[in-house]
């Protein structure tokens, strides 16, 4: 709603249906962006938890498989919304690109109102991250009191947060920071993932929206071209379902996740390199004029299709890494 006075709004060319200055235009669109976050925030930290609750007793194959097929519908959804939403935006009308999502968030709300009685789920009455920060607290004391980090028979520096070596928590406890303790590397290399795959609603989109996105007579929209990174997710997502199933052993679908998160970071990786070359051979192409929502803007004449690599690269990584990582 707020994005809505981001610019001049005519009823007619002579009435403006507001009267904000620039200064306050920018603060209402930046409250916009934080509002947006917390609400992506909230949405993704909620909502595959929830869809796995009924999972718990099953092994890490079919987490994994629940997950393949879990990201393969939300990117078949995003796939038409990309396509419809972003061309009513560009050729249609603007505004009603910002209003089609609005009311969507609204009747989803309604419905999610309607069913809450089914979606309540009592977690256990502790807390997994106060419990974490507690042993690692409790064992940073004890090793401050004893002046060393080890003592004897203790050989990890979180064992002295256990109660028998005069901590305030259980071995289970303990041994389950322990284990998460073991994903610390995992999770500094997906901080380095995630900003590759955020390329796509920034770097990659600028560079297709200085790129010529004339296709048989038809403007392409700019956000249909993640289209190109969603297609490799919805074909590999089957192929891993069977190498899972039929190639690797019960032994080895333990390991395989991890062989997935790597080759897709890998991908993650080269996608952006790729998208480097890319810009360099953008340059070489003379400009053109180009006309986007009303504004005719002087871009590259290299056709927008010539970036597809990098974003099937990018749709690799997505489909190799979000499932196994959850």
């Amino acid at each position: 709603v707020v994005a809505f006075p981001f610019e001049d709004i005519y009823i007619d060319r002579r009435h403006i249906l507001h009267t904000l200055t620039k200064r306050e235009q920018k603060i209402i669109f930046y409250f916009a962006l934080l509002t947006a976050s917390l609400g992506i925030g909230g949405v993704r930290a909620i909502v595959c938890p929830l869809s796995a609750y009924n999972l718990e007793d099953c092994g890490p194959k079919e987490l994994l498989s629940f997950f393949n097929w879990f990201y393969w519908l939300v990117n078949l959804n995003s796939a038409v919304i990309f396509v419809s939403i972003s061309y009513i935006q560009q050729s249609v009308a603007r505004n009603l690109g910002f209003l089609i999502p609005f009311v969507s968030v609204l009747m989803a709300m309604i419905t999610i109102h309607m069913v809450r009685g089914e979606m309540i789920y009592k977690p256990k009455t502790d807390s997994s991250l106060l419990t974490t920060f507690g042993v690692m607290a409790s064992a940073l004391k004890t090793c401050c009191v004893r002046y060393r980090y080890l003592s004897g028979g203790v050989t990890n520096w979180l064992d002295h947060a256990k109660e028998n070596n005069g901590g305030q928590y259980s071995e289970t406890q303990v041994e389950s920071t322990k284990s998460l303790a073991r994903l610390f590397p995992l999770f500094a290399f997906q901080i380095l993932y995630r900003t590759c795959i955020m390329q796509i609603p920034s770097g990659y989109y600028l560079q297709t929206m200085n790129s010529n996105l004339h296709f048989s007579g038809f403007v392409l929209p700019v956000a249909a071209m993640n289209v190109i990174s969603i297609v490799p997710l919805l074909i590999l997502v089957p192929i891993l379902e069977c190498i899972s199933s039929y190639v690797f052993s019960s032994k080895d679908t333990g390991r395989s996740p991890t062989i997935y998160i790597v080759v897709g970071q890998l991908s993650a990786a080269l996608s952006v390199m790729v998208a480097g070359f890319s810009e360099i051979h953008r340059k070489h192409f003379p400009q053109v004029e180009q006309t986007l929502s009303e504004e005719v803007l002087l871009v590259s004449s290299m056709p927008c299709f010539h970036l597809a690599p990098q974003y099937i690269l990018l749709g690799v990584a997505e489909a190799l890494v979000t499932p196994s990582c959850k």
